[in-house]
């Protein structure tokens, strides 16, 4: 069973930065596009942003475009997200997960994901 793990959360203000990381056991790494998603508090989750499987394309939703920046680093197994200007709106569990690249869609939508981590808070106040 692969385990997925994010970190990096936190309390922050507005327009602070905050850097998640996503850590991720499945095997080969490489043949994993990762994704990041978050839930805020009495909201459904939504897909922020995606990397596929060698680094080459990245994907974020309109909320996020601009602020947030998705990279990996396969030789650690680990993704990052990059969190700029960030706003109240922006407070959420962020989740990880995993979405084997062959045969998937692009962008991966939420039901094609194979490994979800159990989230990280970020919470921005105002």
């Amino acid at each position: 069973q692969a385990h997925v793990t994010e970190s990096g959360g936190g309390l922050v203000q507005a327009g602070d930065s905050l850097r998640l990381s996503c850590t991720a056991s499945v095997t080969p790494y490489t043949n994993y596009n990762i994704a990041w998603f978050r839930q805020a508090p009495g909201k459904e989750r939504e897909f922020v942003a995606a990397i596929s499987w060698n680094g080459g394309n990245m994907y974020y939703s309109n909320e996020v475009k601009g602020r947030f920046t998705i990279s990996r680093d396969n030789s650690k197994n680990t993704v990052y997200l990059y969190l700029s200007t960030l706003k109240p709106e922006d407070t959420a569990v962020y989740f990880c997960a995993a979405d084997q690249a062959f045969n998937s869609n692009w962008p991966p939508q939420e039901s094609d994901m194979d490994f979800w981590g159990k989230g990280t808070l970020v919470t921005v106040s105002s």
